[in-house]
């Protein structure tokens, strides 16, 4: 038999979940899902309750998943070279074969067949699926001292977000599916683009107007040069740790990603730990959250 004080501490928990339940009903919520939360079998699993108790509750979540890792491994094993350039893969016809069929084949089917397997209703999506991301070629440019204009640089079917189909998105999730989005865009003529999951996942929480977008990492969140980690930020506050350097590096994406989503109608953006288990409901429904948010309000 659980012991009294313990039912009791489960009751607080549930106490201090239900002011967040209530304000976040018939919210969508985007979250980009990859890292060690997308690799780790305990973690997948956990994702898995954490998104199916989110649209139980009320809360419409959209996934929008990675598979870097996942694209290297099938490359790799295929004999196909992989180089990156400012951190993007280049992505020749052969390459974006490979990407398509891990991103909209395995990887997707993957997470809907485990949120599925849970009890959920999630549908796998990529871009190209009534053009839900319509893309265009990414255009990226170098420049030197030295040189009198900038260098544009080829880097294959890497592309940019044009649009995005609302219409589509709108109609699961008031469906009560969960929509799981492979992020690979479609051009004009109908090429495949393969494109940075951050970025959809910002789009997506723009044209949705999401309450929150959630971006799972493998770090604790945004941290001061003294290893603090900040969080409740404005967008000011960020554009100012940018320019004194705080935020630099492979960080820098990432939150550009976040603070121009909020400045795009969102409520807020996260940058969580996806190591942590149950991070998405800790972020969610507890007063102090674990991770770091930028918003032009308080904390939730």
């Amino acid at each position: 038999m659980t012991p009294i004080p313990e039912l009791v501490q489960r009751a607080e928990v549930l106490i201090e979940a239900l002011p967040y339940i209530r304000a976040f009903q018939g919210k969508t919520l985007v979250i980009k899902y990859g890292g060690a939360a997308m690799e780790q079998a305990d973690l997948k699993e956990q994702f898995a309750k954490d998104v199916l108790l989110l649209r139980l509750v009320g809360i419409r979540p959209v996934i929008v998943h990675g598979g870097g890792p996942q694209i290297g491994d099938l490359l790799k094993r295929l004999s196909i070279e992989s180089h990156f350039i400012d951190g993007m893969r280049v992505t020749d016809a052969q390459t974006m074969d490979v990407v398509e069929m891990v991103l909209g084949g395995q990887v997707n089917k993957d997470i809907v067949n485990l949120i599925n397997r849970h009890g959920g209703s999630a549908i796998g999506l990529t871009g190209k699926d009534a053009e839900l991301i319509r893309a265009k070629k990414l255009t990226v440019t170098r420049q030197t001292p030295e040189m009198t204009q900038p260098e544009i640089i080829d880097i294959g079917q890497v592309g940019e977000v044009v649009g995005i189909n609302t219409d589509l998105l709108n109609l699961l999730v008031k469906g009560d599916f969960i929509p799981v989005i492979a992020p690979i865009g479609v051009g004009a003529n109908g090429e495949s683009y393969n494109i940075n999951a951050d970025l959809v996942a910002g789009k997506v929480a723009e044209a949705l107007k999401a309450e929150k977008l959630m971006l799972l990492t493998n770090i604790a969140g945004l941290m001061d040069k003294s290893g603090t980690v900040l969080t409740g930020l404005t967008t000011q506050q960020v554009d100012d740790l940018i320019a004194d350097g705080t935020i630099y590096g492979g960080m820098l994406p990432k939150i550009r990603c976040a603070l121009e989503a909020v400045q795009g109608g969102v409520g807020s953006s996260l940058i969580i730990d996806g190591r942590v288990p149950n991070a998405i409901l800790l972020e969610i429904f507890t007063d102090t959250g674990v991770g770091t948010l930028i918003s032009n309000r308080k904390r939730h």
